[in-house]
């Protein structure tokens, strides 16, 4: 049984970013960023540490409001009825002191899910066997399937993933992407912020890379890995790049 639809409306891709900027503590940490992101299947987000990359998933979850720009989701500004029909999972898990099944269930009673949502939901994600077991004593791996579990549980449109298996081991990794790819299939859009370069081999459809706020490329996964266009981007493959 499937997780509970996200709240009707228009679609929200394509998403729109034009001139976004970012300021906090007095420094500029995004400036002028434009950004166009259509069509179905999981963008990865690329760049080295400090690109902005954490910082544009929460702009556009509406975590953070922009200090300049405008970002639009299938045409309608940042809303709370547009974040509701988006779903964020972090790189470490925030789990309530209750069991898998009622970190679950808690998601499911605001949007009038039930018992048989919640059971789907622990099957595709593989914790069917951990429901009844205390959340937070689970390993590193199957919190973040935890978390990912409550992610869906909302029937996202779009699933924002920043570095999610960032700090698994590579079977919690392989597990993980494998759920990410279903999802994508199954047509949510996925934007995965991650710093694998292995890994966003393995996932993206297309690749934004961020160099110090700013979209210095985007294209087709293979162009981007077969032939970057800048020289950042090549630096950055080739593990050259530092901010």
């Amino acid at each position: 049984m499937a997780a509970p639809a996200a709240a009707s409306g228009p679609s929200l891709v394509p998403l729109k970013v034009r001139g976004l900027g970012l300021a906090l503590g007095g420094k500029q940490l995004i400036s002028g960023l434009d950004l166009t992101i259509g069509g179905q299947g999981i963008t990865m987000v690329m760049g080295p540490n400090g690109a902005g990359k954490s910082l544009l998933l929460r702009l556009l979850h509406g975590l953070i409001a922009p200090s300049a720009g405008r970002i639009c989701w299938g045409g309608h500004p940042m809303s709370a009825s547009v974040t509701r029909r988006q779903a964020l999972v972090f790189q470490k898990p925030v789990l309530l002191r209750r069991s898998v099944a009622a970190n679950v269930d808690f998601v499911l009673r605001a949007r009038k899910g039930d018992a048989r949502q919640r059971d789907a939901l622990l099957d595709r994600v593989g914790l069917s066997d951990k429901a009844g077991q205390a959340a937070r004593l689970l390993s590193g791996g199957e919190q973040q399937r935890v978390a990912l579990a409550r992610a869906l549980a909302t029937g996202p449109e779009v699933l924002l993933l920043d570095e999610p298996t960032a700090s698994l081991d590579p079977t919690s990794v392989h597990l993980f992407e494998s759920i990410i790819r279903d999802t994508a299939r199954q047509g949510v859009r996925v934007i995965f912020v991650s710093h694998d370069v292995g890994q966003a081999r393995r996932m993206a459809d297309d690749v934004v890379f961020l160099h110090r706020g700013r979209v210095v490329e985007h294209k087709p996964a293979k162009g981007f890995f077969d032939q970057p266009d800048t020289e950042l981007a090549r630096a950055h493959l080739a593990g050259r790049l530092v901010m």
